[in-house]
């Protein structure tokens, strides 16, 4: 038996209404130099989303003395770990100003994840091996991914006028960046570029 729809909730029906009107969009991101930036942070703000996360969790691993992902993308308010899959002990900290870290010389995962509770960029690193690096990109908003090697990012939203937050580890500028992304009502692909 289905129910009417008069007896949803106004937020279900405005989320309905917000599903129903949404169209593929490619975003195409580019530096300045008109290259596609493979790897970039992609986030779109729209009113009306919660900016913060309840229960996310997501990780942000060691193997093979590397941090897997080198960019990690979460929502405000998640619930990160740090599990160690290498055989030697790490040491992981951060001086970023969104959040500071630092877990010391450890194995296996440590009890508690860190909660990021600020949107920014957070950069990582390891005391024992300076190879190490990493960055969490956190945003105010669940609609986020990376770019594919070819700089694309694919969502699917209302056509009208955003507000995309954007970082990529080869820009000049370490905090994220505001940029216009008009959708038009057919979808399609938009090119963005990624100042420095």
């Amino acid at each position: 038996m289905t129910m009417p729809l008069r007896h949803l909730m106004p937020a279900a029906l405005a989320t309905l209404a917000l599903v129903a009107q949404a169209v593929p969009v490619t975003v195409q991101l580019q530096g300045p130099d008109g290259q596609p930036l493979a790897g970039a942070a992609v986030a779109v703000e729209l009113k009306g989303r919660a900016s913060r996360a309840t229960n996310a969790r997501a990780e942000m691993g060691q193997r093979d003395r590397q941090f897997t992902p080198q960019l990690l993308v979460v929502q405000t308010g998640t619930a990160v770990s740090f599990p160690n899959f290498d055989t030697v002990r790490h040491h992981v900290y951060s001086f970023s100003p969104i959040k500071v870290i630092d877990i010391k010389l450890y194995s296996g995962t440590p009890a508690e994840p860190i909660v990021f509770d600020k949107p920014g960029v957070a950069t990582l690193g390891c005391n024992i091996h300076d190879r190490m690096s990493a960055h969490i990109v956190v945003v105010d908003t669940p609609l986020f991914a990376r770019t594919d090697d070819r700089g694309r990012a694919s969502f699917d939203l209302a056509a009208g006028e955003h507000i995309v937050k954007v970082w990529h580890a080869g820009q000049k500028a370490p905090a994220l960046q505001s940029l216009r992304l008009s959708v038009p009502a057919a979808g399609g692909t938009s090119v963005l570029t990624l100042g420095d």
